[in-house]
């Protein structure tokens, strides 16, 4: 029997040195890096010398120069444009380019666009008739460019192959570096019902008396980007996801019916032809006018000037140095009014165009909404550089360089609500602040949309609330992005992520973006070290091509602040912001009559934070608060102490307090007062998607808290 049982407990003893052995190997297993603030290294491009690793561009940083010489007739009676185009190419990359490439947005609403066919649809119960009209068109819209030649400067064919929305333009010979090829271009195209059909540009018809507002861009076939970090930037444009563009010089004369009113990217070069003596003498009145904006076209003007058409014709010739796009809007229907900007002593004329149907909404709001943008965006960038900038009555948000396309309408009588001024005010601001990005700082929008949406919803913050303190901003504050974040995950992308592959848009390249600017500025950098190094970034890639990296680089280069864990976990993960309270434990020290040199803690269980009876009131309150992090984000602990006699303090601990540990911490706050509540992220500051953990003692749930949670579940 002893024999038996030595045995038994000798395989007992192997099999437990056995299984220690097993265990020790398990916890000597080697595992990647996990840890939350590890830097980027594995993630972003290699600097080289063009995107240097501080942000800036390189010694040998190089971008092409694309000029445009067109001439463009708009044919009111059939909605139609004409025109052609000289086209200049400057290749001053060291690379030798076999071809060049070609954008032709316009094909996206060609008879055999394949834009249609990548869109999912269903069919609803009930549908408003707009939607109907757009999704079960009766008239198939022949829209699309109509190439009718493609030719050397000397008139002779140019060889190209058109794949939907580009166009390979096979050169003769390779174009060397430093040197330029001039081409010409032909086409026409049916310009569509933006308000029926949709789109970033097109006309909008007036049954009543048979007038057209034109609102017109991406009417030209013009020139991709070509870059040492893409190559061609030749991505398809499915219709969501914009652009990319180089930049150049416009010469372009534009012909429209005598009557028109016409405003367009650039310099216009023959301002006595085309506007009256009249004109001529407001316009000058107000490039003088600083406080409010002077009417050019008055709206009793206009109204006569759209109850007859005149048959006749005129051309309005324009300069553009130095932009990267161009469009224009035309109407005989259009007010005018503008006034003059004072940017750092440098004249800058903010206008608008409008029909009668947005005054006076336009009147009241419009200019000035320009105006406090440019104002706004130069003091957190840099001087505005152009001479003008444009708000239309385009009754959509779309911008281009020096003119954007905005909504807004009263109702009949001219009333309108808080409401609409709001929402028109914050797209015209949004879309005038675009100008910036990326307009000047020239991000590609087809990669990389929130380069320019993101960076630019933050600025037009700062900028709505110079306009109005009180301007209800819906997008970019960090509690009104919570929804989102916390939401089904499997319908949430990184913010990293091509625009045409994100399912909410708005939410993944407006609004975090937004919201990840606004945290760093107000909660983890401050004003002074944000505001440096978000002017440093924008003045270095201003008229340049910047990429996610120059933006995140220039951002830590001008801080000294390591930001790789901000980047990593806002814009590179789907994580969510969620740190509660775990745990508070209440010590004071023991009074005691010994003279060691040791001191002695009392642990104090009276529930809730309380002391009991027996605390010596003259001793420090000593609490040992454990926080745990159940969300993946790492983001700073923001504490506020309540206490007994009713005041309050703040404590912020810094994100890097998850460094070692990143699922809880405990840290001891030690004061002479007695706490009675402690809550975390008291205004809402870092996005935390569940807020029930984050007082102690626990907040009891109301009959309101339980219906919210029930909803939200």
């Amino acid at each position: 029997m002893k024999k038996i049982i030595l045995l038994i407990f000798s395989i007992l003893f192997v099999a437990t040195s056995i299984s220690a052995q097993n265990q020790k190997r398990e916890t000597q297993k080697g595992h990647t890096n996990q840890n939350k603030f590890k830097q980027l290294k594995d993630v972003l491009a290699t600097p080289n010398d063009q995107h240097t690793a501080s942000g800036a561009p390189g010694k040998k940083y190089t971008q092409q120069k694309v000029d445009y010489k067109m001439d463009i007739v708009l044919d009111d009676a059939k909605q139609k444009i004409t025109g052609s185009e000289t086209i200049t190419y400057h290749n001053n990359s060291e690379d030798e380019l076999a071809y060049l490439w070609v954008q032709l947005d316009q094909n996206m609403r060609a008879l055999d666009s394949k834009t249609p066919d990548i869109q999912s649809g269903s069919i609803t119960k009930e549908m408003s008739k707009r939607r109907y009209d757009r999704s079960f068109a009766e008239n198939t819209f022949d829209g699309g460019f109509k190439i009718t030649s493609v030719t050397n400067t000397n008139g002779s064919n140019l060889s190209h192959t058109i794949n939907q929305t580009m166009m390979r333009i096979n050169l003769p010979k390779p174009l060397a570096s430093g040197a330029t090829f001039s081409f010409k271009i032909k086409w026409w195209y049916n310009i569509n019902n933006h308000r029926t059909q949709g789109g970033r540009s097109g006309y909008e018809h007036f049954p009543k008396n048979n007038n057209n507002n034109y609102v017109i861009a991406q009417f030209f076939p013009r020139l991709c980007v070509y870059d040492n970090v893409e190559g061609w930037q030749n991505d398809q444009f499915w219709g969501r996801s914009e652009f990319a563009l180089e930049f150049g010089d416009y010469e372009v004369n534009i012909t429209t019916p005598a009557d028109h009113m016409l405003g367009a990217t650039g310099v216009l070069k023959n301002e006595r032809e085309v506007l009256t003596k009249k004109q001529l003498e407001r316009l000058n009145l107000a490039k003088k006018t600083f406080d409010k904006p002077v009417i050019i076209v008055t709206q009793k003007e206009a109204e006569k000037i759209e109850k007859k058409k005149s048959k006749k014709t005129k051309t309005w010739k324009f300069f553009a140095e130095n932009v990267r796009d161009y469009a224009f809007a035309t109407s005989r229907k259009f007010i005018w009014d503008g006034m003059a900007v004072d940017i750092n002593g440098k004249t800058v004329m903010a206008y608008s165009y409008y029909s009668k149907e947005a005054n006076p909404l336009y009147g009241d709001h419009s200019t000035r909404a320009v105006a406090q943008t440019l104002k706004t965006y130069s003091r957190y960038t840099f001087d505005y550089p152009y001479h003008k900038a444009i708000s239309v009555d385009g009754q959509m948000g779309m911008e281009y360089p020096q003119i954007c396309f905005n909504p807004g309408r009263p109702n009949p009588d001219g009333t309108y609500s808080d409401r609409v001024k709001y929402l028109m005010i914050k797209v015209t601001v949004h879309e005038v602040g675009h100008n910036f990005f990326p307009m000047i700082v020239n991000s590609d929008e087809r990669k990389w949309t929130w380069m320019d949406e993101g960076l630019n919803s933050f600025v037009e913050m700062l900028a709505e609330l110079d306009y109005d303190k009180n301007f209800p901003i819906t997008r970019g504050y960090p509690k009104n992005i919570v929804k989102y974040m916390g939401g089904d995950q499997s319908k949430i992308a990184p913010i990293m992520s091509k625009g045409d592959n994100v399912y909410e848009f708005g939410n993944n390249a407006y609004g975090k973006p937004a919201t990840a600017l606004w945290i760093l500025r107000e909660t983890i950098m401050g004003h002074e070290l944000f505001d440096y190094a978000f002017q440093t970034y924008s003045k270095r890639w201003k008229f340049k091509h910047p990429t996610p990296e120059d933006f995140f680089r220039s951002m830590e280069d001008a801080s000294a602040m390591d930001l790789d864990w901000f980047w990593r976990g806002w814009f590179y993960t789907t994580d969510v912001t969620d740190i509660g309270i775990k745990g508070v434990k209440k010590f004071y020290k023991k009074e005691s009559n010994t003279n060691n040199n040791n001191v002695e803690f009392v642990e104090d269980t009276t529930e809730g934070l309380s002391f009991g009876s027996n605390k010596n009131s003259k001793s420090k309150f000593h609490y040992e608060i454990t926080y745990n992090k159940p969300g993946g984000l790492v983001m700073p602990i923001i504490v506020e102490f309540t206490y007994k006699d009713g005041t309050k303090e703040k404590k912020t601990y810094p994100a890097q307090i998850w460094r070692l540990n990143d699922n809880q911490v405990t840290k001891v706050f030690s004061s002479s007062k007695e706490i009675t509540n402690i809550s975390l992220d008291p205004d809402l500051e870092t996005a935390d998607v569940d807020t029930s953990n984050n007082n102690w003692p626990k907040k009891k749930e109301t009959k309101f808290d339980k219906f919210k949670n029930k909803i939200k579940g």
